[in-house]
């Protein structure tokens, strides 16, 4: 009970005893406490360290200083440690400031792109970003998996901001509730304070860090690992509107995704709408983070409900239903 000041079980205990019975001695308490004398002899040690006790002018054994006098002292003198401990990490957080401006900020003030060209630099970039980050950290994450290496390249930043007090919003595809290995991330992210929201399609991957910080991938085709670093309004600005869209229209993780007045979900809308302008199965289904099973299961069972034995009626059908608005 008392370890926050010092003290632990075994020498709380000999304090009590003590407190209980002045005149003990180390033998009786060490037989009431089921201790070795040495066991007490070094209680004892800390007591007086503590200035919880006081050596006795008639007796073998200190004598226990009142709880109201020794605990209430070695409270104050505790506090006083905390207070300038923590005005010791206030100048720690200055000085870290001033020496990562100094060593880690290079970029000339009217640069607007910066290029990391490695998984290594943008997972290193993150995890400088979460560290400073004072508000809020936004992502969207494309596709129906999260790979391993990018669950591990998310998880420490995210977890770090969380801890800091920053808000942290991710938005994921509706098909990630079909992977087990995104369903874990989402839901330790989840766990630890993050909001999470689900749309049938998200266009790119992408991080913003306190509406002024950007990465997209360099490449979004996915051939490179790299990323682009954003800076300036006149880039970041119009991705922050991107997500602030996505999110209205998002529906809350642990919720199961919800169907407009035509009873649609909207991964069902969005794949009408993908297969109406051209794409083949393989591709809206990469779109959607869908495998090819799950699409033409789906598409099979619009079919279905629109009553089509082919797929141009089905089109025909769905148009005139007006089921091929985005």
């Amino acid at each position: 009970m008392l370890q926050a000041l010092g003290l632990n079980a075994r020498t709380e205990n000999v304090y009590r005893a003590l407190l209980a019975e002045p005149d003990g001695g180390v033998e009786r308490i060490a037989a009431a406490l089921h201790l070795t004398e040495a066991q007490v002899r070094e209680a004892l040690d800390e007591l007086l360290e503590l200035t919880l006790l006081r050596p006795a002018a008639d007796s073998r054994t200190p004598r226990a200083v009142s709880p109201e006098v020794g605990l209430t002292r070695l409270l104050a003198r505790n506090q006083s440690q905390l207070l300038f401990r923590q005005q010791q990490l206030e100048s720690a957080r200055t000085a870290i400031a001033a020496f990562s401006a100094e060593y880690t900020d290079r970029r000339p003030e009217d640069e607007m792109v910066l290029r990391l060209d490695s998984l290594d630099a943008v997972r290193d970039r993150l995890e400088e970003l979460a560290a400073t980050a004072r508000e809020e950290c936004l992502s969207l994450m494309p596709g129906g998996a999260v790979r391993p290496d990018h669950l591990h390249a998310g998880t420490h930043p995210d977890q770090l901001a969380l801890e800091r007090g920053v808000a942290v919003r991710s938005i994921f595809q509706d098909s990630f509730r079909n992977d087990p290995g995104t369903l874990r991330h989402a839901r330790w992210l989840a766990d630890l304070g993050g909001s999470i929201r689900t749309v049938p399609l998200l266009p790119i991957r992408l991080v913003i860090v306190d509406r002024s910080i950007a990465l997209v991938p360099s490449d979004p085709d996915g051939r490179r690992r790299g990323a682009l670093e954003l800076h300036g309004a006149a880039l970041v600005q119009p991705l922050c509107a991107l997500f602030d869209e996505l999110w209205r229209s998002g529906a809350d993780f642990g919720r199961p995704a919800p169907r407009d007045d035509q009873d649609l979900t909207g991964s069902e809308r969005a794949l009408l709408h993908l297969l109406g302008h051209g794409h083949t199965d393989e591709s809206a289904g990469r779109k959607l983070g869908l495998s090819l099973r799950t699409v033409r299961r789906m598409m099979k069972e619009l079919m279905n409900r629109l009553g089509a034995e082919s797929r141009f009626q089905a089109g025909a059908r769905a148009a005139r239903n007006d089921w091929l608005r985005p």
